[in-house]
């Protein structure tokens, strides 16, 4: 199969099977994909491999898979007109994370801030995977010369990267790269694609800090499993300040909390802060909290309800999920025995 010398716009992203999603994932991620693939073609991934950088349960690992594939589905992602998969599934991923391996330089994974983050003060002790984590998500998006990545300001450094590896890849085997067809380099630099306003969900106990599935009180976020009486509970104990919501956005500056829970309402009824600021400046929290209440619940409970019944039929998950990986290696595949050829392999 040829492949052509310059990449076709295509978008990637993935999120991991590790603990409960929640409202950031979705309004962050899942609500900006659905958006996307009316437009473009894309490619979402469930990234169990990533997951296991840290000790996993298998069994857990399955639960969370097929979790996170449900909550694709019930957010939007049609995995008929989108390819929708288990990165284990595709072993192209593994195969070129091991080339970049070889092309990504120590000092640049050095830099990376969130092997710090997570790796903490105990850094001897941590995963030769958790160190070479963006390798592999570098592997992940060019594995399909993808084009664009939606992403957080979290991942953004990843991406960066993930642009330094394919130059390099370029540069030095440049040569090659000619004489196979692709004398511009083989592969794109990824643009990033930031989301909208409400790419960061912030905790609802801090204002400051990003929602978190690892944060240790359940009362800091509103996961797409929970139910009306919870995601009430949740937002009536989210962390306000004393004084009433102010009739302009410059108002919401200094007030984390307080900016947090307009932008959330904003991003649930698709419109601004200054729209939501329009109809509730001046408002007190507690009636405001209730207005907030029963439009978490109207835009959540549909999602809920339909990750159970996904979830009822796991048997149906696994088919759509082999079927998206097929549909992805057929992508990768070729990609990835050019890459081998360029690089001096022998194939078969």
């Amino acid at each position: 199969m040829s492949l052509p010398a310059k990449a076709a716009p295509r978008v990637f992203s993935g999120m991991q099977p590790t603990g409960n999603l929640h409202l950031g994932n979705y309004l962050g991620a899942m609500v900006r994909w659905v958006e996307m693939q009316a437009s473009h073609e894309c490619i979402f991934c469930v990234v169990d491999m990533h997951a296991i950088t840290v000790w996993q349960d298998p069994e857990d690992l399955r639960s969370q898979t097929r979790a996170v594939t449900a909550a694709y589905i019930a957010s939007g992602i049609d995995p008929k007109r989108t390819i929708l998969f288990n990165q284990s599934q595709v072993h192209e991923h593994a195969e070129l994370a091991w080339i970049f391996n070889c092309v990504a330089r120590l000092g640049w994974l050095n830099r990376m801030t969130q092997f710090k983050e997570k790796a903490g003060k105990d850094r001897e002790n941590a995963s030769v995977g958790l160190y070479a984590y963006p390798n592999l998500m570098a592997a992940d998006i060019l594995v399909y010369r993808a084009t664009h990545v939606p992403v957080g300001d979290d991942q953004k450094q990843h991406l960066e990267l993930a642009r330094d590896i394919a130059q390099k890849f370029n540069n030095d085997y440049a040569k090659a790269l000619g004489a196979a067809g692709f004398p511009d380099g083989f592969f794109p630099l990824p643009e990033p694609v930031i989301m909208g306003p409400a790419t960061r969900v912030m905790s609802l106990r801090d204002g400051t800090k990003k929602m978190s599935k690892s944060d240790a009180s359940d009362l800091s976020r509103i996961n797409m499993t929970d139910d009306a009486d919870a995601i009430a509970k949740k937002i009536q104990k989210a962390k306000t300040d004393p004084e009433p919501l102010p009739s302009e956005v410059a108002g919401l500056e200094t007030r984390p909390e307080a900016d947090n829970l307009v932008g959330i309402y904003a991003a649930l009824e698709g419109s601004t802060k200054e729209a939501v600021l329009r109809q509730h400046g001046g408002a007190q929290f507690s009636g405001f909290k209730k207005a907030l209440v029963e439009l978490a619940v109207s835009r959540i409970a549909p999602v809920n309800a339909e990750m159970s019944r996904l979830l009822g039929d796991p048997a149906e998950i696994d088919r759509i999920l082999a079927d998206g990986s097929k549909r992805a290696r057929a992508i990768a595949a070729p990609i990835l025995d050019q890459v081998k050829d360029v690089v001096g392999f022998l194939r078969g």
